[in-house]
């Protein structure tokens, strides 16, 4: 009887249990070398069939793409959802913003060119600097190599705040979330602006008559330059679009916050670096006639109100925090070695 209940009921046999779970895991070690493959081979694809993503949730999108593989690479298969934890709340304000400045096109207000257009003319000696660089340097169907160099510094408003943001997430997670937010008060920040005071730029200035004839460099270069697509994001009509956003200029806002943000702490090479994108970026946007110079003014002027304000408030309070902290670690222990009975109770109250 009891032979047939044993071979009625076989015990477990957990090595070949053991050696099934090992089997499954080499297995699952060999799929994480085809995270990178796959991701890039999407990105192909979508760029073959859409072009290069411009468009803000579109470069989050891929770079939480690219985390995620980058974990899934290293053995971390649920990386993914610390990425999802940290980017999606980012992505979702700045496709806010990206909403709300295609809306904030349509104020009750008129628009402004005058201010600026007297400012340069005024430190431009008489004449605006976008058109004495576009007489000097410009010549129509004919882009020369600086024009491609200020049509690489200018397509990287899109990419590198984002790129640095991706960097520090996975190296200094606090400079990430420190960075994060002074972006995104900078963003706002500029958003109120062109809600209150809706600016021409250069480009449209002289498009109602009010300057000689300029040319969107950038988009002529991108345009020739057989990327169609990527001249597309200069069109008109998009419900993310603003051209009367041009004060401050965020394209000059966000390399002085890079600037800022790494000086204290840059070595010798990228301080080279952070020196030279600010003016590389000025003279992109007055060369290619998308910004006055007054814009690229307030928009240095804004991050580093941003930067040296907010963050000085953020320091503070992580100064309190770290002070709080340490009364906390240090009064129980005191009041111990002192002979007399620890009140946690007491102290997390006080703090």
């Amino acid at each position: 009887m009891t032979s047939l209940l044993e071979s009625a009921h076989p015990a477990p046999d957990h090595r070949a249990r053991a050696s099934a779970l090992l089997g499954r895991l080499r297995y699952a070690r060999h799929l994480r070398w085809l995270a990178w493959p796959t991701y890039f081979w999407l990105f192909w694809y979508c760029y073959e069939q859409y072009g290069l993503p411009y468009q803000n949730d579109l470069v989050f999108c891929w770079l939480m793409g690219a985390l995620a593989a980058a974990g899934v690479h290293s053995g971390h298969w649920f990386r993914w959802l610390k990425v999802l934890r940290d980017w999606v709340p980012v992505m979702a304000a700045v496709y806010a913003y990206s909403l709300l400045r295609g809306y904030g096109a349509h104020t009750p207000w008129a628009v402004h060119w005058a201010p600026q257009l007297a400012f340069d003319k005024a430190v431009g000696f008489g004449q605006v600097w976008s058109v004495r660089l576009q007489h000097w340097l410009y010549t129509p169907g004919h882009p020369h190599w600086y024009d491609y160099l200020c049509t690489v510094v200018y397509m990287s408003h899109f990419f590198a705040v984002f790129l640095v943001m991706a960097a520090l997430w996975k190296r200094r997670h606090d400079r990430f979330t420190r960075l994060v937010a002074l972006y995104l008060v900078l963003t706002f920040a500029a958003f109120a602006t062109y809600v209150l005071y809706p600016a021409d730029p250069p480009w449209l200035t002289a498009q109602s008559g009010h300057l000689p004839q300029l040319t969107r460099v950038v988009s002529d270069v991108l345009t020739q330059s057989g990327l169609p697509r990527a001249g597309s994001i200069f069109e008109n009509g998009s419900r993310f679009d603003n051209d009367v956003a041009a004060m401050p200029s965020l394209h000059a806002a966000y390399p002085m916050l890079l600037a800022l943000f790494f000086w204290p702490t840059a070595g010798r090479k990228l301080r080279v670096l952070l020196a030279l994108y600010p003016p590389a970026m000025a003279f992109t946007l007055v060369y290619g006639a998308e910004h006055f110079v007054i814009d690229i003014l307030f928009g240095w002027a804004y991050a580093a109100v941003v930067v040296l304000g907010l963050g000085r408030l953020m320091d503070r309070r992580a100064a309190r925090r770290a002070a709080t902290g340490d009364a906390r670690a240090v009064g129980p222990a005191a009041e111990v070695a002192l002979g007399e009975p620890a009140d946690p109770v007491g102290s997390t109250l006080a703090g």
